[in-house]
């Protein structure tokens, strides 16, 4: 069934990419922007585009339900549900910081989820055209090819650590745990380049606080299906629906350990 399910879906995520979200890229009215939340922007192109996929999803799978970022902001019981049966879940502009403010990076993804299990999910960047996908079992690909997670070639690991819905003290204590350890980086503010570099040889750990299905799901499966690690804190799976806080991904399971020590212990 994944197999099948591979073409239909990519065709969907670059029709959105290319009639919905790059034709309002560096082109929004101030009225077409809005804060849910504090640094949590929305934007007409994400309500668009979610409401896109959802419909192109749901003819492909029809007996999958539909849980997306926009949708749960608007109703947040539908939530409850995302560890529950067959859904589709979708971030339809993952990294809208970015996009409002006319910059990259920023990507579209999807997944398909049974239960607290990701069976596959795509990365799709619209401005490059970069597609990264993964299923369970499967291994991960970009652009149709195979990778192997890889680590960086620096003097320390590299880390990415999001500290944005961190308190003060946890932010300053997780700096301080990482000087002379990592070569600490800025973030890009978008899981959907976040997990690719993590794969790609370009970063090496990444931490999150904040763990929402559609920003997790489908990135978390392209790092361990390619070879990487990325597991809740305490090294227990990550498990879709569950909302509690903190994820670690690193390009290598070795990496994954020294940061989760390091870090965390």
């Amino acid at each position: 069934m994944l197999l099948e399910l591979h073409e239909p879906v990519v065709a969907l995520m670059r029709q959105v990419g290319r009639d919905i979200v790059m034709p309002r890229y560096r082109n929004l009215t101030a009225d077409q922007i809005s804060e849910k939340a504090a640094n949590d922007f929305v934007t007409i192109a994400d309500k668009e585009s979610e409401i896109r996929l959802a419909e192109g999803l749901t003819a492909i799978l029809p007996d999958a339900g539909v849980i997306g970022e926009e949708a749960c902001a608007a109703d947040p019981t539908i939530l409850d549900r995302a560890g529950e049966g067959l859904n589709w879940i979708i971030d339809p502009i993952d990294g809208t910081g970015n996009f409002a403010s006319g910059n990259p990076p920023f990507g579209i993804m999807v997944a398909l989820a049974d239960g607290g299990a990701t069976l596959a999910g795509w990365i799709f960047d619209p401005l490059t055209g970069r597609l990264c996908h993964a299923m369970l079992g499967g291994g991960s690909h970009v652009n149709g090819e195979q990778v192997q997670a890889r680590e960086s070639d620096g003097d320390l690991p590299i880390a990415a650590i999001s500290t944005i819905f961190m308190g003060v003290e946890e932010r300053a204590d997780m700096e301080s745990r990482s000087q002379a350890i990592f070569t600490l980086v800025d973030i890009p503010r978008c899981a959907a380049e976040q997990y690719p570099r993590l794969v790609l040889g370009q970063n090496d750990v990444s931490v999150f606080a904040r763990v929402l299905p559609w920003d997790h799901a489908a990135g978390a499966l392209f790092v361990n299906e390619a070879g990487g690690c990325c597991q809740r804190l305490d090294g227990s799976p990550y498990v879709v629906g569950d909302l509690s806080r903190g994820l670690l991904g690193a390009s290598s399971p070795r990496l994954w350990d020294k940061a989760a020590t390091t870090l965390f212990v």
